[in-house]
């Protein structure tokens, strides 16, 4: 390893000292310390950077079959999500038919109750103006019989004789069966 890193040194110093330039001389150049040195890092660093290099695409391999995972997993969740909104959107649009219907009924059920009841009102109105109708009627016949009694009674009282009273009381004990 020392003569590794004298070799380096001296490839370093001498680029320094006499600047960057092509030299054909073998010696001169150091390109055989540079060939030693590349092929020590091939020799060596094959190893190591070959296994970097799989350590590397083993986690890259396994990072996009991670990802594809989660694709697949995202995807069907995404399709099982719509799915379910399908099916969301389709119950709720049977629960609105559902309520329209039943508010519908509920409606017409109101009204025909509403009517029934107004009928009903209607009807016993009628009853009771019927029945108020002939009590009043009823106390009319009363009053006026009794007033017709009293201006009979008045009037016999005052127009009737004895004699007319007399024949009077033999006319009915006649008609009632009795004779004379």
């Amino acid at each position: 390893m020392e003569s590794f890193l004298l070799l380096a040194t001296e490839a370093a110093g001498e680029i320094s000292e006499g600047g960057f330039g092509l030299s054909f001389d073998i010696f001169e150049s150091n390109l055989i310390n540079l060939l030693i040195i590349i092929g020590a890092l091939f020799y060596f660093g094959r190893n190591f950077l070959g296994n970097i290099l799989k350590e590397r695409k083993k986690k890259i391999v396994e990072a996009i079959a991670d990802s594809e995972a989660k694709v697949k997993t995202g995807a069907s969740a995404l399709a099982e999500a719509q799915q379910n909104l399908a099916q969301a959107q389709i119950k709720a649009g049977q629960i609105l038919k559902e309520a329209e219907t039943s508010a519908q009924k509920a409606k017409e059920s109101i009204l025909l109750k509403a009517g029934q009841d107004v009928q009903r009102l209607k009807e016993t109105a009628v009853q009771d103006l019927n029945t108020e109708r002939d009590r009043a009627i009823a106390q009319l016949r009363s009053r006026i019989a009794a007033l017709a009694l009293e201006q009979v009674e008045s009037e016999l009282r005052n127009n009737l004789s004895s004699s007319t009273q007399q024949t009077l009381i033999d006319r009915s004990i006649v008609l009632l069966g009795g004779q004379s």
